[in-house]
């Protein structure tokens, strides 16, 4: 699947979630799966972008086709 640019990643949020609620959730929102950090705290930390997506995807139920 190859790697995923930060770009990309902020895209994918933007349009699943809007511009004003994904930028909330990057950086308020705290993910048990993301090791009780929010996704911009572990992206921060070294996580693939693709991996925090997949488990913000997991986190509010978004569609397969959507992910």
């Amino acid at each position: 699947m190859g790697l995923v640019r930060l770009t990309e990643f902020h895209e994918w949020v933007r349009d699943e979630f809007g511009e004003m609620r994904g930028e909330v959730l990057l950086s308020d929102h705290v993910m048990a799966s993301l090791g009780g950090r929010t996704p911009g705290q572990a992206i921060e930390a070294g996580e693939d972008p693709r991996d925090v997506w997949r488990r913000l995807c997991e986190e509010f139920d978004v569609p397969r086709d959507r992910s």
